[in-house]
């Protein structure tokens, strides 16, 4: 963050931070474990929290935690309301969740990002860290990302990813451009993409992307599954997130919800 002179706002920025662990803790932060985990002295801590509890965008909680408060959440609504998926494309994710009964994902366009617009928890419950809705970090290493970008113009992919360093998650990770390259020609001839493994341990996804009536990429629907049990299911999920995404790229040209036989 920087002001018109291009000078970091420090205590912007470590507020932020703060706002964002809080929220992430649901509930559970302490002034001691929010310094310990931003790096941040007790006493400089204590005045951010302050600083956000006269603000409202925190509450204190007994037992000196905190949680999000009603300023916070505020923003919260009013970003879903505006980056979040039609009513139309949530009932197509609501139809994929209900018939693979996992972790299905909804990812599309805001403000020229391609963020992650809604989920929906599957019956076994995966532990990925930090994706929630809004996430927009590491697009080398998610299958919705690869599967969008694989249909962008090669110009417009490589823009994307000027300055951005491909960062190593787990030993599956991409982190070379050039054979992240390769992959999303793979991904554009197969129609579909994989992670396995390459943004969690332990967790593989497969998407698939949905156009609009330019033909243009619009976004991807797609499915996480333990690594376990993804090989025994793989075909028959792709199937899935496919059939997703071919309804939601016949709403978009079409304007009508289609479900098929």
């Amino acid at each position: 963050m920087t002001d018109d002179n291009g000078t970091v706002l420090h205590t912007l920025e470590r507020g932020l931070q703060v706002l964002e662990a809080v929220a992430a803790a649901d509930g559970t932060a302490t002034a001691k474990v929010l310094g310990r985990q931003l790096d941040i002295k007790i006493g400089t801590c204590y005045h951010l929290l302050r600083t956000l509890l006269a603000s409202g965008h925190l509450v204190r909680l007994p037992g000196g935690r905190y949680d999000v408060g009603p300023r916070a959440a505020s923003l919260s609504r009013h970003l879903q309301r505006r980056s979040g998926p039609s009513p139309e494309l949530a009932v197509i994710l609501t139809r994929l969740h209900n018939k693979t009964r996992e972790t299905s994902y909804l990812a599309g366009w805001h403000h020229g990002t391609l963020i992650l617009q809604h989920y929906l928890a599957g019956q076994q419950t995966l532990s990925v860290a930090n994706l929630d809705v809004g996430y927009t970090a590491h697009m080398h290493a998610r299958a919705s990302c690869k599967a969008v970008f694989a249909f962008l113009p090669e110009e417009q992919v490589a823009a994307l990813f000027s300055g951005v360093r491909l960062e190593r998650l787990t030993a599956h990770t991409i982190t070379d451009f050039d054979e992240l390259t390769a992959e999303l020609v793979r991904v554009r001839t197969q129609s579909y993409a994989l992670d396995r493994e390459e943004f969690s341990p332990g967790v593989c996804c497969v998407s698939a992307p949905f156009f609009g009536a330019a033909g243009a990429p619009a976004g991807a629907f797609t499915v996480s599954v333990p690594a376990v049990r993804f090989a025994d299911r793989q075909a028959w999920l792709t199937t899935a997130v496919r059939e997703a995404a071919d309804m939601a790229t016949g709403l978009m040209r079409t304007g009508r919800l289609t479900v098929p036989a």
